[in-house]
């Protein structure tokens, strides 16, 4: 069984480079903690996913899921690797806290150095849409 991802809206980031530069300026030993209210139901599945980000309503970067956190607060840490992946940038409305992503739905990584990861989301969505990329 293909694991399960999910989503969270990177707020106030305005591009892929400054969500990067985020996540390694809270990066600790290869890991970087987000904070959530709840432990989600389905935790376990999680696990081994990736917690994809959304930036200007575009997915356009993952990172993997290492394991849940309690935190003496009450609240959660979702602890990934400090390795932000850039995907192909994929639209998706946003939204509060997190929401489960199924493998089949989710972006696949840009892992080419043609230079198409750096395209202005608007024009790489009107090229992909022409199926031009």
């Amino acid at each position: 069984m293909p694991p399960l991802h999910m989503t969270r809206v990177a707020v106030g980031c305005a591009d892929y480079p400054s969500l990067a530069a985020r996540i390694a300026a809270y990066a600790r030993d290869g890991e970087v903690r987000f904070t959530t209210r709840f432990r989600p139901k389905r935790a376990d599945a999680l696990v081994g996913g990736r917690l994809h980000f959304i930036v200007k309503h575009m997915l356009v970067g993952r990172v993997e899921i290492l394991r849940f956190d309690d935190r003496d607060d009450g609240r959660i840490d979702i602890v990934c690797v400090a390795n932000l992946e850039r995907v192909h940038p994929m639209p998706k409305r946003a939204h509060q806290g997190w929401r489960y992503l199924a493998a089949a739905d989710a972006p696949r990584a840009i892992d080419d150095k043609s230079g198409v990861a750096d395209l202005p989301p608007e024009l790489y969505r009107e090229l992909a849409e022409l199926s031009l990329i």
